[in-house]
């Protein structure tokens, strides 16, 4: 019978975790966790997470699989530390927003970096749909998101739909951009160039000519038009918006109930 993953690395015991087992005879000199789950997050910057291996790990640390081993149990538990590594990267205020301060600022603003976490690191896009996500850093910026969600005003059920309804947007934007700048990366072509090429060399069908021409007005037209990285950014604040806008018309439905 095959053996159960684990839930995570973070409900085991921190010194079961780094303890000497059976196979683990000396301690490799040279080598600590902290510096594993670097290098771990810089491997998987530069080559993605589908060529991720414990053998290239340890060969880029210049040890042996085993030693890696030393400190972690599995692959699981290893890239479960980087993902919340990564989610050091936010800028946590940890009081949160005060009476006074303006909630869709700190919302903004949380919702902009987390964009930016996602894009900056596209692998960590299927790691936070399969883990747990309960390391110290991925916490801190939970418990921020939903102290500045209970500024709002909403009620607690309404909170968690309000959370879901900012973060699984952010989520979903950040990782199709991501994807898209690893795309053109890996075609080795600028964002600009890599849409210009695939809009060139698109033919639509006849009966799609009026839905084609519409696409195109959509994206010549209005202040955001130019770039690439400037449409994303300004579909992105738009659409932001509009969650901010769905937060405050449920915030007036609530009080006028």
């Amino acid at each position: 019978m095959a053996k159960a993953a684990r839930m995570s690395v973070w409900l085991e015991e921190t010194e079961s975790a780094k303890a000497p087992r059976g196979r683990r005879t000396e301690q490799p000199s040279g080598l600590d966790r902290d510096r594993i789950t670097g290098t771990t997050v810089r491997l998987l910057d530069a080559e993605g997470l589908a060529k991720f291996s414990m053998r290239r790990l340890a060969g880029e640390l210049g040890v042996t699989a085993m030693s890696v081993y030393w400190y972690v149990d599995t692959k699981d538990d290893l890239l479960e530390l980087a993902l919340d590594r990564v989610f050091g990267e936010l800028t946590i205020d940890e009081d949160g927003p005060s009476e006074g301060d303006d909630w869709r600022e700190w919302l903004r603003d949380l919702a902009t970096a987390y964009r930016s976490l996602i894009v900056r690191h596209p692998w960590i896009s299927p790691l936070a749909g399969n883990y747990l996500n309960i390391g110290p850093n991925a916490l801190r910026f939970s418990f921020a998101v939903q102290r500045i969600v209970a500024r709002t005003g909403l009620s607690l059920p309404r909170q968690r739909g309000a959370i879901a309804s900012v973060f699984q947007f952010v989520y979903g934007y950040g990782t199709i951009e991501g994807h898209f700048r690893q795309r053109c990366v890996e075609v080795g072509m600028t964002r600009d160039e890599y849409y210009t090429k695939a809009m060139s060399g698109f033919s639509a069908p006849p009966e799609m000519a009026d839905a084609v021409r519409h696409a195109e007005q959509l994206m010549a037209e209005g202040p955001d038009s130019g770039s690439v990285d400037q449409i994303l950014d300004g579909d992105f604040e738009v659409a932001l918006e509009l969650q901010i806008a769905g937060i405050e018309a449920l915030v007036a439905r609530e009080r006028a109930a």
